[in-house]
């Protein structure tokens, strides 16, 4: 019997997939325990238009990373810091800092998360820092460190 998944099982399949299962296994567990539904036409129709509705939602949001991205690569932020002496800086600047001033100067959010910095920045000047927005797109934003006033 032919069975449409609607749960990952072990052994057997993903989510959505449709895998070849004997009557009994099909009638007495997957069946009942709603891990999955009978591969008939409705069934499949259901199956086709769902992964017609996924690839459409991440094709609309990978549309929206390409473009945010595209605007956070016009933006620049400030972020003040405190500066020791000699000109050098007292403490550093983290992501949670970049996606607070982000936030408060432009009006937009970026989750602190999806900042790439390898190391906290600890002296002045403009940086770029990479932002993660989507799997395969990686905007930009331009990080100007100044000194407290």
């Amino acid at each position: 019997m032919k069975v449409i998944l609607l749960e990952d099982v072990k052994k057997l399949g993903k989510k959505g997939e449709i895998v070849e299962v004997n009557d009994g296994y099909a009638r007495n567990y997957v069946l009942p325990k709603k891990l999955g539904v009978e591969a008939n036409g409705k069934n499949m129709n259901d199956l086709k238009l769902q992964n017609a509705h996924k690839e459409k939602v991440a094709k609309e949001n990978l549309d929206a990373a390409k473009a945010f991205a595209e605007e956070m690569a016009k933006d620049e932020i400030v972020v003040s810091i405190k500066a020791g002496e000699g000109g050098r800086t007292f403490g550093s600047v983290s992501s949670k800092e970049i996606a607070q001033s982000y936030k408060e100067q432009c009006g937009k959010e970026i989750d602190k998360k999806k900042i790439i910095l390898p190391e906290p920045i600890k002296a002045f000047g403009v940086y770029e820092v990479s932002v993660k927005l989507h799997p395969s797109v990686t905007g930009k934003l331009k990080v100007k460190v100044t000194e407290m006033k």
